[in-house]
């Protein structure tokens, strides 16, 4: 007599609910700002090291 073995990703997929429309435009709000930030830090940090440089190079 074979033993049937039961999956455990066939029962999360079964659990899986949809979520709430006003918590996934939150959600999806607040990675906007989170991606918004790093791009803004990005700009401001990305080419410091050549900018330092740049600055302190002497023309020969």
């Amino acid at each position: 007599m074979e033993e049937q073995k039961n999956n455990p990703f066939e029962e999360l997929e079964r659990s899986v609910h949809e979520v709430p429309a006003n918590m996934k435009s939150k959600v999806m709000s607040d990675i906007a700002n989170a991606k918004l930030v790093m791009e803004m830090a990005s700009l401001f940090t990305c080419n410091i090291k050549s900018a330092i440089n740049d600055s302190i190079k002497t023309n020969n």
